[in-house]
């Protein structure tokens, strides 16, 4: 059994339909997805979270191509007010679902092994290859960030795919250590920043588990499609989702999805028409 992570408010369903889509096409062995939300309209309106109808279809559509895998919900609303309500980090750069990872250490029942994946990632290959890859040792295995390896320190990394060893991360007190800092320091790139900063022993691994911008690679097991930086014409950035599937057809030329995003729009179909 593979154990995945995946957080965000109701607005994910796209992105956690297409990956889960792409993931279960490729990948034989059952999946459990653990899936962190909350309710945060306190701070805005479209912060609800993520239905039990849209929950359901997610588990649907997983246990149709594997009857072993499943989707669980898990409301973190109040523990997350308890560790975070009115900190420095609340208004980063991105929304405070991104902080809902270092709460894993405190949701009891959760596995002594988790992959977390940010919503905006697709799986070009047998996500085995990843899994089964020893964290014994180490609090986590990530990827290098692709700028900030060159703008912060050569060892940065980027959070958008952590492979948790969650045994030694309770031991060393990681996410402890990350929830203080997200509470008491504002940090450039919150949730990112301070696991860097909280990190005892990291295992860096090759691009191909969190590439983050070359997309047709056939190696390639993990594709992040977050903000990518362009100097060409003009210095800017760009921040196209794999859910927006003309965007990365005609900006970043990205065709090795085609299949999983007909079968996603088929499928997100299906779910308007019930609801």
């Amino acid at each position: 059994m593979i154990n995945i992570l995946l957080c965000g408010n109701r607005k994910v369903f796209d992105g956690a339909l297409t990956q889960l889509i792409s993931m279960a096409n490729r990948t034989g062995e059952a999946v459990r997805v653990f899936l962190l939300t909350m309710d945060l309209q306190r701070l805005r309106e479209d912060f609800t979270a993520i239905t039990d109808s849209q929950t359901a279809f997610l588990n649907e559509v997983l246990q149709k191509k594997n009857s072993g895998s499943m989707v669980k919900k898990l409301d973190v609303t109040e523990l997350y007010e308890r560790e975070f309500r009115g900190c420095v980090n609340e208004s980063a750069y991105c929304t405070p679902y991104t902080l809902l990872r270092l709460l894993a250490d405190l949701i009891p029942g959760m596995p002594d092994k988790l992959l977390y994946l940010d919503i905006d990632i697709m799986i070009a290959n047998d996500i085995r290859q990843l899994w089964e890859i020893d964290v014994s040792e180490y609090e986590y295995a990530a990827v290098k960030e692709k700028y900030g390896c060159w703008l912060i320190r050569p060892d940065y990394f980027n959070a958008g795919m952590l492979l948790m060893n969650m045994v030694m991360i309770r031991e060393t007190g990681l996410l402890e250590k990350a929830r203080e800092l997200i509470r008491t320091k504002k940090l450039l790139f919150a949730d990112q920043s301070a696991v860097f900063r909280s990190t005892t022993r990291k295992k860096l691994i090759p691009r191909i588990y969190n590439e983050q911008s070359r997309f047709n690679k056939k190696d390639t097991v993990v594709c992040h499609f977050c903000k990518r930086l362009m100097f060409l014409p003009y210095p800017h950035t760009e921040n196209y989702k794999q859910w927006q599937v003309e965007e990365i057809h005609k900006y970043l030329h990205c065709h090795a999805f085609d299949a999983d995003l007909e079968e996603y729009l088929r499928l997100k179909r299906e779910f308007e028409e019930r609801v």
